[in-house]
């Protein structure tokens, strides 16, 4: 057995065992997952994820691009596939119209697991991929939970692996397919990147009844504090509130009123654990007091309800600062800024998560959620032990802001901000330009979508608008110095929201509950017809071929190195990337919907071009390049340096 595959062939050994029987359960599964086909075909489960996995194992290993680099390197290269293991690889395996969250008679689940996402992989090769980003993979808490599976950023134990994401069938725990799965992704040449979550635990946390002092109580029991929400603040109090984080003054900052920091308990001498699932501490006074739920704490007027599954974590202990608010989970008031109040030893646990699946599943790399919402002191101990144990580890921030302040703080990536933009050219080239005026001391991901913000194809469902959208998209962000990025589904015109996080609608909300919203409840990507629409798996392989041959230019993140070319029509934007000796021209139509046409002009007189991505040839005459482009058309050409 290879140590390198010891539980890939432990899964393979077990779907051996099965493929003795007959399934006699019709099971169904796209043809997209190892064809380039629509539709779908009836297999014998054991025998179809065997037949892959065999071939997997029995293929020649392939190297990491970049093999042995430092992070900063190879986290600059990656090409990154974003998975949801729970939603990306479900299907409606039964052709029932249900994704059931219980197994099938066959013991196989039709929900997401890592066995499916282990033979989803040769397709994700295939894309042109080299990096795997997985949204967070432990076991979500039960109570209060969101949806019918609850949310994945509820942490019930940072060091235990969804059981959801096993296959009953196989009689192996998940923590036994993590590990086959990250063995298969390295076999492929693939990088495994995971998501962390430090700030938050859900409500009922292993962690609640060994250390209480972890979490913030509320006075009473649940009954007692169905009311219970975020601090609410005076207009003049919200104005010296935003005035001092935009200073970074955090001296002195408006604590909340009296009232709402008098709901709060000190940490309970004793816990138990309630037949709903819930936990109730006894006080030192004999009173009962409860774990408070969260809430979005910035802005500090904001009216998003309750995360009723999901509870911050006490990072100090300061009886002045017993209370959850932006002031004591986000900007951390400079009183809290002392040795003496670090909670030392909830921070040496935090610490040691990453460096437990560094050691446990030979993992690459690690995104932090909310990593800007961490105490700077903690976020660089949760660096520097995953550093001391992998010099070349990647570490990732959701930040959007890709500064040399963050490189500095050991970071090698960022979330950016471009899906933030992308509703307006005008506010893209704003973007484009802040970016060739500051240059980009790290990548930042260069995505229209992620599981927070609606899809590209979110406004036109199974329309060729959303295809448009998401071409244009994806080949203007291979052109920046960022990290290619697709979103699970993305590739499939998928439009239905996976969370409501950040740029939804009132009406969105309205239509979108918690329910039916795949980060809290079953769903399934539109695998088999691919939304009636053909998948942009051609385009997007053809275009990271393109870059692939041009990284060094599309890279580079120093100032200057990217210019936005003026073009007279208002909807098309083009963009210059300038190398030695030669430059990258990328000119897009940003209208989805209608043709548009304009003009560039040109220091030589007359020449030719080819675009890189359709082949076609273009003329430069009397200086002026005409350009009549479709709805989201593309082209990429290759200039001489002028």
């Amino acid at each position: 057995m290879s140590p390198k595959k010891q539980h890939l062939e432990q899964l393979l050994k077990a779907l051996e065992q099965l493929t003795i029987g007959e399934c006699h359960e019709s099971y169904h599964v796209p043809r997209l997952w190892q064809e380039t086909a629509k539709g779908q075909h009836t297999v014998n489960p054991a025998r179809y994820y065997h037949d892959i996995i065999s071939r997997l194992v029995n293929s020649p290993e392939l190297p990491f691009d970049n093999s042995g680099a430092p992070a900063d390197e190879w986290s600059r290269s990656a090409i990154v596939y974003n998975l949801f293991p729970r939603l990306t690889t479900a299907f409606d395996h039964d052709n029932n119209n249900i994704i059931s969250a219980d197994p099938m008679a066959s013991g196989f689940r039709e929900t997401g697991t890592l066995l499916k996402s282990i033979a989803l992989l040769p397709y994700i090769k295939q894309l042109g991929v080299n990096t795997l980003y997985l949204l967070p993979v432990t076991e979500p808490g039960y109570y209060g939970k969101k949806g019918a599976l609850g949310s994945p950023y509820a942490i019930k134990n940072p060091f235990i692996i969804d059981p959801l994401l096993s296959e009953p069938v196989l009689g192996l725990r998940a923590e036994i397919e993590l590990q086959a799965f990250v063995e298969a992704a390295h076999h492929l040449g693939m990088r495994v990147v995971l998501e962390y979550v430090f700030r938050t635990a859900s409500v009922d946390s292993d962690w609640i009844s060994t250390h209480p002092d972890w979490f913030y109580w509320l006075k009473g029991n649940s009954e007692e504090n169905q009311q219970f929400g975020p601090p609410r603040f005076e207009h003049d109090t919200l104005t010296r509130i935003y005035e001092q984080v935009d200073k970074h003054e955090f001296d002195h900052l408006p604590a909340p009123s009296e009232e709402y920091r008098n709901q709060f308990s000190e940490a309970p001498l004793t816990t138990r654990l309630n037949p709903d699932g819930s936990m109730t501490g006894i006080a030192a006074d004999g009173k009962e007091c409860r774990i408070a739920s969260a809430f979005s704490d910035w802005p500090p007027d904001d009216s998003q309800p309750p995360w009723t599954d999901v509870t911050y974590l006490k990072m100090h202990r300061d009886s002045s600062f017993n209370y959850m608010a932006y002031n004591t989970i986000r900007m951390y008031d400079a009183a809290l800024d002392r040795p003496e109040v670090i909670n030392n030893e909830l921070w040496s646990s935090l610490e040691s998560i990453i460096p437990f699946y560094q050691s446990t599943f030979s993992i690459d790399g690690a995104m932090i959620d909310m990593g800007h919402a961490l105490p700077s002191a903690l976020k660089a101990a949760i660096v520097e032990k995953a550093r001391q144990q992998n010099s070349d580890f990647a570490f990732w921030d959701e930040n959007f802001d890709p500064s040399s302040s963050v490189k500095e703080e050991g970071f090698n990536a960022v979330f950016g901000s471009l899906p933030f933009v992308i509703q307006d050219p005008i506010y893209i080239r704003g973007l484009l330009n802040f970016l060739n005026k500051t240059g980009s001391a790290i990548p930042f991901f260069a995505t229209g979508e992620n599981h927070n913000t609606p899809r590209l194809c979110h406004n036109h469902p199974r329309q060729e608008t959303g295809r448009n959208r998401s071409r244009f998209i994806f080949a203007l962000g291979i052109m920046l110095p960022a990290l290619p990025f697709i979103h699970s589904g993305m590739e499939l015109c998928e439009w239905h929201p996976v969370n409501l996080g950040l740029n939804f609608s009132d009406e969105d909300r309205r239509n979108f509950p918690s329910e039916t919203l795949p980060l809290f409840s079953t769903g399934s990507y539109d695998w088999s017809r691919t939304n009636d629409l053909e998948p942009l798996n051609a385009f997007i392989s053809k275009l990271l071929v393109i870059r692939r041959r041009y990284h060094d230019i599309i890279s580079s993140g120093e100032k200057g190195s990217l210019i936005v070319p003026f073009v007279t029509g208002p909807e098309i934007l083009a963009v210059m990337r300038k190398g030695e000796g030669h430059n990258l021209l990328f000119i897009g139509n940003s209208n989805p919907q209608e043709h548009s046409s304009g003009t560039m002009e040109f220091k030589n007189s007359h020449f030719t071009l080819t675009d890189l991505i359709g082949g076609q040839t273009l003329r430069v005459a009397d200086h002026k390049l005409h350009l009549e482009l479709q709805p989201g058309e593309c082209l990429i050409v290759e200039l001489t340096a002028e």
